[in-house]
């Protein structure tokens, strides 16, 4: 052989094999949910519908209950109130009428003791008298008398000419009927009759035509 540099040849390539060129892997798509699955889903979402509504269902009916309620309530307390009311005005009226009843009786009483002393004064007064003072003084003494029992509410019973009526008057005696009189007229009276509001304190005392 000859001495001559020689030049190492370049290792030869192996021959490496093409990497495998994998193929796209398919876009990962959203699952869908299988029928059975679905239909679950919806059931439970109406029912809890159906709960929601029922729930406030239930919610109302409770608040138109105590409405109800309430609103009786009221009547009740309404109808108890003019009872009340009703039962004070009833009271009132009656304690006036009481009260009224117990005047009446206490001013009858004290009348009734000086009626005697205004039969006297009257009677001197229609009597004839020469002291023409004496009568005037007589006279003013039954005008106060009077204008005291007005105030007292006491009036006289008007029986002079009026027809006979046992409910105010007591007739002890009864006479021809002059001309143009009629029959059960008062012809004259002996006593003036009192009465205080509707009650008599005294019958007046007359004679009646027959």
């Amino acid at each position: 052989m000859s001495e001559e540099t020689k030049k190492p040849s370049a290792p030869e390539t192996e021959a490496q094999p093409a990497p495998e060129t994998k193929a796209p892997e398919a876009e990962s798509q959203p699952s869908q949910p299988e029928p059975a699955e679905a239909g679950k889903s919806d059931g439970k979402a109406e029912k809890e519908k159906k709960d929601w509504f029922g729930k406030k269902s239930r919610e109302l009916e409770s608040v138109k209950a105590k409405l109800d309620d309430a609103e009786k309530k009221n009547a009740q307390l309404k109808d108890q109130l003019l009872r009340t009311a009703a039962e004070y005005d009833n009271y009132r009226k009656r304690s006036a009428r009481e009260a009224d009843q117990k005047f009446n009786d206490g001013v009858s009483h004290a009348v009734n003791q000086i009626l005697g002393i205004l039969d006297t004064l009257e009677m001197a007064a229609n009597a004839e008298c020469s002291d023409e003072n004496y009568k005037k003084g007589v006279v003013m003494t039954l005008d106060k008398a009077g204008k005291a029992l007005h105030t007292l509410n006491i009036k006289e019973i008007d029986a002079q000419g009026k027809p006979f009526d046992p409910n105010f008057m007591n007739a002890v005696q009864q006479v021809p009927p002059a001309e143009g009189q009629e029959s059960g007229t008062v012809v004259q009276v002996f006593q003036k009759g009192y009465m205080i509001g509707d009650r008599i304190i005294r019958h007046a005392t007359v004679v009646v035509a027959e």
